[in-house]
Order: C-alpha cells, then structure tokens, then sequence
C-alpha cells in the first residue's frame, strides 16, 4: 500500500477542508513547496495535490504551485482540480504531473474522460469519486451528481487503472475512514487500484486499510495535526 500524502491548495496556501465545507478551512503552510519538501525528505515518493480553486472554478487554477513541487522536488506528483479541458489536463501534465485525478469530467462527460483515458493512458488518468451519503459530489464537492461510485466504475467498462474514492463525511474529520466502502471496491474491481482517502486519523486506520486490499491511502490532515509522525509511514 502506498502511503500519498496531500496538499490542498487555496490562494496558493496549504490548507484543508472539513467535510468538503470550504467555509471550515484551516491553513497549514503558506509554502506548500516547502511542505512538499518535508515529505520528501522524510523519504514519502508520492504526493496528491489538490486545486481547491480550481475545482470550484471552469479551469485550473493554482498551475504555478504544481510546476514549482514537481521541478523542486523528485515526488511523484499526481494533481487534480479543475481539469474540465482538454487545454487544462495538457498543461498539467507538461507542468511535470506524472498523473492526473479526473472527478467531475469522469461523472459529467464520461466520453471526454474515456478519450483522455485513451490518450494519456489507464496509467496516468486517475478517476476521482467524491461520494456523500451515497451518491457522487462534482464541481468542487457541491453538486450532486445522483450516481454512486458503483454506477462512474460500471460506466467506463473496465478501462480505469486508477481510482480514488473520497468518503467526504469523513474527509478532514479524522474519525476513521470508510473501511468497508474500501474492502467492497477492491474485492468488486480486483484489477483497479483503489486509492483511500478521507477520515484516517491514525496509524491504526492505516494498518486497517492495509488489510482492505487498497493499493493506495491518502493522508492529509493525520499528519497536520501531529496524529501521525512523517517516521511513522515509514512503516508502510
């Protein structure tokens, strides 16, 4: 399971969210380079980057930060957050992204996202699935889309490589994340690496999610608010 920590970009500052409520952010840094730093040096390999702006917004927003973390740090740097073009997801793979994380496109215009799945290749597309009481979120986690994230995997026929799926009751509330939802999804699509993310707030949850099958977990505020040590996922 591979440990990817995060970084949600508002104004070009570090921040996190409560349950997807940008009216609860809380900034952490006002350089996130530097704080790609830290995890860096503490010998993490991957890092999801997150365009707060961008999502709410008709395009990309926060490029110059992206482009900054990937020529000043070697992460491995996945991004997403307003990709809704075929000029944003260009941009964002020449500004040196290894992947890009595609959410409100793949729900909304499925055949744009099939073409860039085509295009770019099932490696470096990961498909986003923000869900809330069940059903998807888009545009920035306000809008309900009304299908589930069974219904977004089902809809590309086996073509994802990648999928990220948010529980956003957890996200930023590090009470534990939505462990069956991620035993479920990597026991159905055994052949898509399902990336955790929302609600770990202890090393426990990721030893937990570790026994799910995920191949990935996404670890923000853990680390933020000292729950987890950077020396502790070294572990895993």
């Amino acid at each position: 399971m591979t440990i990817i920590p995060a970084i949600d970009i508002i104004g070009g500052r570090c921040v996190r969210l409560s349950q997807g409520d940008y009216t609860r952010c809380k900034t952490y840094s006002d350089d996130p380079v530097d704080m790609a730093r830290q995890f860096e040096d503490a010998g993490l390999l991957r890092l999801h980057v997150v365009d707060l702006d961008g999502a709410k917004s008709a395009a990309v927003v926060n490029l110059d930060v992206l482009e900054k973390i990937c020529t000043l740090t070697s992460l491995s740097v996945d991004f997403g957050g307003g990709i809704k073009s075929d000029a944003d997801i260009k941009r964002v793979f020449d500004a040196g992204a290894d992947y890009a994380c595609v959410g409100s496109v793949a729900a909304t215009y499925p055949e744009l996202a099939e073409r860039w799945l085509d295009h770019y290749g099932y490696d470096r597309i990961i498909i986003g699935a923000d869900t809330l009481g069940g059903t998807l979120r888009t545009h920035g986690w306000q809008q309900d889309d009304g299908q589930t994230v069974f219904d977004l995997i089902d809809r590309f026929a086996g073509k994802i490589g990648h999928l990220m799926c948010t529980d956003i009751s957890r996200d930023g509330m590090l009470t534990g994340p939505a462990t069956q939802l991620y035993r479920e999804l990597a026991a159905r699509y055994p052949r898509i690496g399902i990336i955790a993310s929302g609600g770990v707030g202890s090393a426990d949850d990721l030893r937990e999610l570790s026994a799910c099958g995920v191949a990935g977990v996404v670890v923000g505020k853990a680390i933020y608010e000292g729950r987890i040590a950077l020396d502790q996922l070294k572990n895993f």
